[in-house]
Parts: structure tokens; C-alpha cells; sequence
């Protein structure tokens, strides 16, 4: 039984419409199915969405560690959630550590994540496009005595190129589209340890699982510099067309920690940009971080009011701000 060593899935030639396919001829001599061959030159996806609630029963099944990818800008209520329904042994990764600025120091961030979303398991950082502390994930494994463990996380957290990094292999396939793995892939590391990449959970939101070229914008490639706005009383930002944010104070400042290719435009009161989507209203008391489930968050660091005009308002969420630990 042959298995696509980009995406895992096992290799057929029987239905062009399921995963794994690949013609007949070439199902000897190909590693690769059809699915991978043409994202990886073509940059073309068929997508594919796979169950979260099957993920987490088979890993719940099974007693070996879990090491959890989360990069800092999708760090939300959802993701986390998702955390807390592994019952067996974890470590939640913070990855992508290159991108955040110098001063946003992580044992400030590791304690903000015990606090707000109550991780009581060990955390560590890394990036695994620079190979920073990436071997943390072997002698955690050392530690714990464990030879072989599962790696999970959201759509997009890096799981494939931390494997590609591990391993000194490149033949995982990576991408920034929505499940790139489809089946449970077993990668051989140092020392006889083995991690299995499993599918990669999609988040909630739909507003860019289509849309590849903005995926792209989403996804910073180098470090990220925080952006800060100045908005009198009646003035907007807009992020890429999809949400606006629309001040109601007097005055008040934002920082966006979110890519910096995504465009954003201000827009002023007789802009009816974005209004005929869904309206919220926030009236924020104190500092805090307002998430856009996906994207990234907005800091304010004092009282204000802002209306976001977005999709579904739920892919809002405000929170206590790490800054102020």
C-alpha cells in the first residue's frame, strides 16, 4: 500500500474525485499524487476539509505525546479550546518566534497563556524556518521517554515545515492552503525518535480557504512590524476589503499585529465601505487585544469604543493583553 509522500494519503487510481489520486500509470512510479503534484508546481488546490472531531478521537485513542503548533498571531479562544480536548499527554509550541518583534519577551507570553487560556503543560518556542530551538522536540521526547509522538495544529502553523526541518528532508509538502496533510504521516528523526504529522485543523472562519493569493498576504515571511494608527472620532480602517474597523471615540490608537502585506485603508464617515456587512459594537474599558480569527489581533492600550463591519462576529474575540503582563 503506496502512500503520497507530500500529503500521506494512500495512492489510487480508481476515483479522481477522493484524495490520493493518480492515473493508473504512473501509480508505480510516482510518489507524489495528482493533489500535490499540481499544488506544488502549479500552486493549484483542490481543497479538501477533514473532520476535526475524527482527529482528536483518533489521537485520544492513542498514548503517546502531542506536541501542539500554534503560531502568536492565531493564538484565539477556538484554537485553544481545540488544546483542551486532547486528554492524552501535550506541549503547546509556539511557533514562527522570528516574526514577533524583540521586546514581546516569552516568558511574559508563557505566563499571559497559563493565565488567560489556562495551559497548564509545558510550552517552548521555536521557528522552524530559521531552525531556532526546533531541537527542543527531541529532547522533550528524551524527557518524557517517549520514541514516538503525534504533531497537530491549525491550518497554516508551520507543522510541515517543522517536520521538513527535523527530518533534513524536504519532501513533505508545504503550503500556506488549508490542509496540506491529509492522512496521519510517520517522519523518522535523530536518535530512532518518530513524529507523525496529522491533518491540519481549519478554522471556523471561511472568509480566505479559497483564496490563495490572500492566504499568501497573510502569512508574513520575514519579521513583523507592528503597525499604529491614529483615529479621530468617525474613522475607519479597512483590512483587505474584508472587515472595518470603525473608531467611535474621540480619539484613539491601535496597534495591528497582523501581516504586513495584507492592505489597509483608511475611510472616513461617508464611506459606505463595508457597511452593508454584519455590525459590532465594543466598548473597551482598558488595555486589551481585540482578535480577527485568522489574521491576527489589535491592541489599545486605553478606554475606547470601535464597530467592526465584518462577516460573522463571531471571529471577533477580546481579551486581556500579554503586553500588559
Amino acid at each position: 500500500m503506496n502512500r503520497c509522500s507530500g500529503c500521506g494519503a494512500i495512492l489510487q487510481s480508481l476515483d479522481q474525485e477522493q484524495i490520493g489520486y493518480i492515473r493508473k500509470e504512473k501509480l508505480k512510479t510516482n510518489a507524489l499524487c495528482e493533489r500535490c503534484f499540481r499544488l506544488i508546481h502549479y500552486n493549484d488546490l483542490k481543497l479538501v476539509t477533514l473532520p476535526k472531531e475524527n482527529i482528536l478521537e483518533t489521537i485520544n485513542r492513542k498514548n503517546n505525546l502531542v506536541f501542539f503548533l500554534i503560531d502568536l498571531l492565531n493564538i484565539n479562544k477556538e484554537v485553544l479550546e481545540t488544546y483542551h480536548k486532547i486528554r492524552v499527554p501535550k506541549v503547546l509550541i509556539v511557533s514562527k518566534i522570528d516574526y514577533i518583534p524583540k521586546y514581546m519577551k516569552k516568558e511574559k507570553i508563557k505566563l499571559w497563556l497559563q493565565e488567560e487560556y489556562n495551559v497548564e503543560d509545558d510550552i517552548f518556542f521555536l521557528s522552524a524556518s530559521r531552525n531556532v530551538n526546533t531541537n527542543s522536540i527531541v529532547h522533550s521526547m528524551k524527557k518524557r521517554n517517549q520514541k514516538m509522538a503525534y504533531l497537530l495544529g491549525y491550518t497554516n502553523a508551520g507543522k510541515s515545515t517543522l517536520l521538513n526541518c527535523l527530518k533534513e528532508e524536504n519532501n513533505i509538502t508545504t503550503s500556506i492552503a488549508p490542509n496540506t496533510t491529509l492522512d496521519y504521516i510517520k517522519v523518522s528523526l535523530p536518535d530512532g525518535y518518530q513524529l507523525i504529522d496529522s491533518p491540519g485543523f481549519e478554522y471556523n472562519n471561511p472568509i480566505y480557504k479559497d483564496n490563495l493569493s490572500l492566504l499568501k498576504k497573510m502569512s508574513p515571511k520575514s519579521f513583523l512590524k507592528p503597525l499604529t494608527y491614529q483615529l479621530k472620532k468617525g474613522t475607519s480602517l479597512v483590512i483587505e476589503k474584508m472587515i472595518r474597523i470603525e473608531n467611535e471615540s474621540n480619539r484613539s490608537n491601535l496597534t495591528l499585529y497582523i501581516s504586513n502585506l495584507l492592505e489597509i485603508k483608511k475611510v472616513y464617515e461617508n464611506s459606505e465601505t463595508l457597511k452593508e456587512k454584519k455590525k459590532m459594537t465594543l466598548a473597551i474599558s482598558d488595555a486589551k487585544d481585540i482578535v480577527i480569527q485568522g489574521i491576527g489581533f489589535l491592541n489599545v492600550k486605553k478606554k475606547c469604543t470601535l464597530t467592526f463591519y465584518i462577516e460573522n462576529p463571531n471571529w471577533i474575540e477580546v481579551r486581556s493583553s500579554f503586553f500588559e503582563r
